[in-house]
């Protein structure tokens, strides 16, 4: 198979597709961000899922850009800039919970609390320095960069555009669910899981650009006088 920069566009439509579904999917059965959820199976099955949905959401969302880089323009890369950032970041605190978390939750369980308090609005007794305003960072350029990238997708048109201005309205109501008990918060984040999976099952299903153009109509008309003869 030819890898050419069409497949691997495609390619990473799939990768949003999976982790549009896994970030959608795993809200309603996400276990406690509690010390007491740390050891559990639930926790050792979800985080692993969560690492693999923040990698798949980083090269997703490069592909769907791609796909529509010159007519997103200005717009577009800054939307993806900061999506990406948002991420990015959020993949450190994943790592955490799966690699850290677990060995500490005997050893150190005033860390995995306060931790947890980052996520889970308690803090714990243990100051765990610039984790916490980092975490607010990531909550900000989600949302800005949702907005942004959902904007500039509806924009150029390229992709469909229900997903996009899903992405966009979604991404911008995220700060109303502070408002919500935090157990219910996390069904915030399903459409905006959904508009980047129907994003990526868009840019997946584009039919490959054919690698060589159809013959112009004067070749054809060349060809045809050729067999004739």
């Amino acid at each position: 198979m030819k890898v050419t920069v069409s497949s691997l566009i495609r390619w990473a439509g799939l990768a949003a597709m999976a982790a549009g579904i896994i970030f959608a999917g795993i809200q309603p059965i996400h276990p406690p961000d509690v010390l007491s959820s740390v050891t559990t199976g639930a926790w050792a099955i979800i985080m692993p899922l969560k690492l693999a949905m923040c990698l798949l959401f980083l090269i997703g969302i490069t592909g769907i850009y791609a796909r529509q880089a010159e007519k997103a323009g200005w717009l577009g890369l800054s939307g993806f800039l900061l999506l990406s950032l948002s991420w990015w970041l959020l993949t450190g605190y994943v790592f955490a919970e799966v690699f850290i978390l677990p060995p500490l939750a005997t050893a150190a369980p005033a860390f995995v609390e306060s931790f947890l308090g980052i996520i889970n609005g308690s803090p714990g007794d243990m100051d765990v320095g610039a984790l916490v305003p980092a975490f607010a960072v990531v909550g900000i350029l989600y949302m800005l960069g949702g907005l942004l990238f959902g904007i500039a997708t509806l924009r150029a048109g390229i992709l469909p555009r229900w997903p996009a201005a899903l992405l966009a309205v979604a991404a911008t109501l995220t700060p109303a669910a502070a408002l919500l008990p935090h157990e219910f918060q996390r069904l915030a984040a399903i459409p905006v899981g959904l508009a980047l999976a129907w994003l990526g099952y868009a840019l997946w299903s584009e039919r490959r650009e054919q690698a060589s153009d159809p013959v112009p109509d004067g070749g054809s008309s060349r060809l045809r006088r050729t067999a004739a003869e």
